[in-house]
C-alpha cells in the first residue's frame, strides 16, 4: 500500500507550508543548505560543454544513449527487470554494493554512488529533520544502478545511468545532447514522433514509458516490493533523473494533477541531489542505524530485485 501525504503550498519562491503527521510547520525551500560554486572538477554543475577530463566521455555516453533508447528496448527492458527474479537483498545491501559503481553520464563527480547517496540524504535531513519519508527517499534514490553489477545482468551504462525522457513521443529539444537522437529509430517514426505520440493530453506520467535506467528500475522495486513511502516518494525515485520536465518544463503536458503535485516535491529534492555532491566524506557506521531504522519502517526486510 502507498500512502499518498499532503503536498506543499507553495506561497513564493522561497518557502513551503509542509504538514507533518498533521501539523502545519513552515520550512524555507533553501531550508539553510548553501550551494557550492563548483563541482568536484571545479565547473559549473551540469555543464555538458565545458571542456574537461569527463566532458568527451560524457557526450559520448549520451550519444549512445540517445541512440539506443527505443520504445523496442524499453518494453525489452521492462518485460525484463520487472520480474524481479535477479536477487533477494535488503535496502542496505544494495547501498554496500554501489561502492564498487560510478556513474559514468555525470559530469560533477567520480566517487562511489554510496558517497552521493548519503550526502543527498544528510543534507535534506538537516534541513526537513522531520520528513522522514524524504531522507529515506534520498538514500535510496540512486539503487538502481545496481542493473550495472553482473549480479543483474551487467547492463551498459547507457542504459542505467543518465538524464532520463520520454520514449512515444517528440524527444524534446531540451534533453542533454538531444542532437543525437537523429540517429535514434524513432525519431522519424510517424507514430512516435509528434508531440503527443501514443500518448493523450494529461494522461499522467505512471502511464508515460520513460527511457530505461535506474530510476524506472527502483521506482518498480519499490512499488513491487509494497514500499509505504508516500506517493511523492516514488515520484522522485522515478523522475529524479528527468531533467526535461523539473529543470526546463518541457512535457507538462502530459501531467495529470498528482504529477503537479508530486513535482514540487521532486524540485525540493532535486537541489539536494544535485548540489550536495562533493569530496566531503559522511561517517556510514555513524548514521548506518538511523536509514537502518527507516528501512525496517517503509521497506520489508528483503526485497526481490
Amino acid at each position: 500500500m502507498t500512502i499518498i501525504v499532503d503536498q506543499p503550498q507553495f506561497e513564493n519562491e522561497g518557502q513551503a507550508q509542509i504538514p507533518n503527521s498533521g501539523e502545519k510547520s513552515e520550512l524555507v525551500l533553501d531550508g539553510g543548505f548553501c550551494i557550492p560554486h563548483a563541482n568536484s572538477f571545479g565547473h559549473n554543475f551540469r555543464d555538458y560543454d565545458v571542456v574537461s577530463e569527463r566532458q568527451e566521455s560524457v557526450e559520448n555516453f549520451y550519444r549512445v544513449n540517445h541512440i539506443n533508447q527505443t520504445v523496442d528496448f524499453v518494453k525489452k527492458m521492462r518485460e525484463e527487470y520487472e520480474k524481479l527474479d535477479k536477487i533477494e537483498m535488503s535496502i542496505w545491501e544494495s547501498c554496500e554494493l554501489l561502492n564498487q559503481i560510478v556513474d559514468e553520464s555525470d559530469p560533477d563527480i567520480d566517487d562511489p554512488q554510496i558517497e552521493h547517496l548519503l550526502q543527498t540524504a544528510e543534507a535534506i535531513r538537516k534541513d526537513y529533520p522531520n520528513q522522514d519519508w524524504l531522507h529515506l527517499t534520498a538514500l535510496i534514490h540512486d539503487l538502481g544502478k545496481v542493473l550495472l553489477h553482473p549480479s543483474f545482468g551487467e547492463l551498459p551504462q547507457w542504459a542505467v545511468v543518465g538524464d532520463t525522457f520520454p520514449v512515444g513521443c517528440a524527444f524534446d529539444k531540451s534533453i542533454v545532447h538531444s542532437k543525437y537522437f537523429v540517429e535514434n529509430p524513432d525519431y522519424n517514426n510517424p507514430t512516435y514522433n509528434s508531440k503527443y505520440g501514443i500518448y493523450s493530453k494529461g494522461c499522467g506520467l505512471e502511464n508515460v514509458m520513460m527511457s530505461w535506467g535506474h530510476d524506472d528500475y527502483m521506482y518498480l522495486v519499490a512499488k513491487e516490493n509494497r514500499t509505504t513511502l508516500p506517493s511523492a516518494g516514488l515520484f522522485i525515485i522515478r523522475y529524479h533523473s528527468f531533467y526535461a520536465l523539473h529543470r526546463s518544463g518541457a512535457y507538462t503536458h502530459l501531467m495529470n494533477e498528482e504529477d503537479v503535485e508530486n513535482l514540487k516535491w521532486l524540485k525540493i529534492f532535486n537541489k539536494y541531489d544535485l548540489y550536495s555532491k562533493s569530496k566531503v566524506r559522511v561517517d556510514i557506521e555513524k548514521v548506518k542505524p538511523y536509514y537502518e531504522s527507516l528501512i525496517n519502517k517503509y521497506f520489508p526486510a528483503k526485497l526481490r530485485w
